[in-house]
């Protein structure tokens, strides 16, 4: 069963703490959907089962709480320990992944926690290897609040709004409408075939100016 599906299927008042689970586990620096999950939970609440302003707080302490502990663990961890995470998932934690999030996190310092919020690799980078490359816990902090309260609160509200202004669309087109759409998308396209059609036949089949190959007179 998929994230979104399974999110959907479980009593409304525990999607927050699976909100909040997801995405502190993913900021801890172990690949999950978390954003898959906060779009499914804001869907939900577009259709009201849930209440977005909760989803979205769950969803803010998760991303603040799992890369604070995240940072924590890659402080004390260092290196070797992205080494080792490396040798078991490959494909997140392989040498080019690593290299390409620390030159961004030299680079860009705590914009990169900031920004990595948005990007899937560096939002699970972002808690271990901020505390492996001992960048100061006030700086680290600030740009975790700030980029869990902009990404999960800006996220839940987008896909929220979006699911209340679409659901309230789909809810005015009427099944004439729906009807007269499939028509007029059915008439377009066999108006264009017959076109191309007459288009065909009318080109020349060869050239008209060539004279036909006859055989040598004797």
């Amino acid at each position: 069963m998929h994230i979104d599906a399974w999110i959907e299927s479980v009593p409304p008042g525990a999607v927050y703490a699976l909100v909040a689970l997801i995405i502190g586990v993913e900021s801890l620096g172990i690949p999950l959907p978390g954003e898959i999950a906060l779009v499914s939970a804001s869907l939900l609440a577009s259709h009201g089962t849930v209440n977005p302003v909760l989803v979205g707080l769950c969803a803010t302490l998760g991303a603040i709480v799992g890369d604070s502990i995240g940072y924590s663990v890659g402080r004390r961890g260092g290196k070797p320990l992205f080494e080792r995470l490396g040798q078991r998932f490959p494909k997140h934690f392989g040498p080019p992944q690593l290299a390409s999030a620390e030159r961004s996190f030299q680079r860009w310092g705590m914009w990169a926690v900031f920004f990595g919020r948005f990007v899937a690799l560096l939002r699970i980078f972002a808690g271990p290897l901020s505390g492996a490359l001992r960048m100061p816990y006030w700086k680290f902090l600030i740009a975790n609040v700030l980029g869990g309260v902009v990404w999960a609160g800006g996220t839940t509200a987008g896909v929220y709004y979006l699911g209340v202004v679409a659901e309230d669309w789909l809810k005015r087109f009427s099944w004439v409408g729906l009807i007269l759409a499939v028509c007029l998308g059915a008439g377009s396209f066999l108006l264009m075939r017959w076109r191309a059609s007459r288009a065909h036949q009318a080109e020349p089949e060869g050239d008209p100016e060539a004279e036909p190959v006859t055989a040598a007179s004797e």
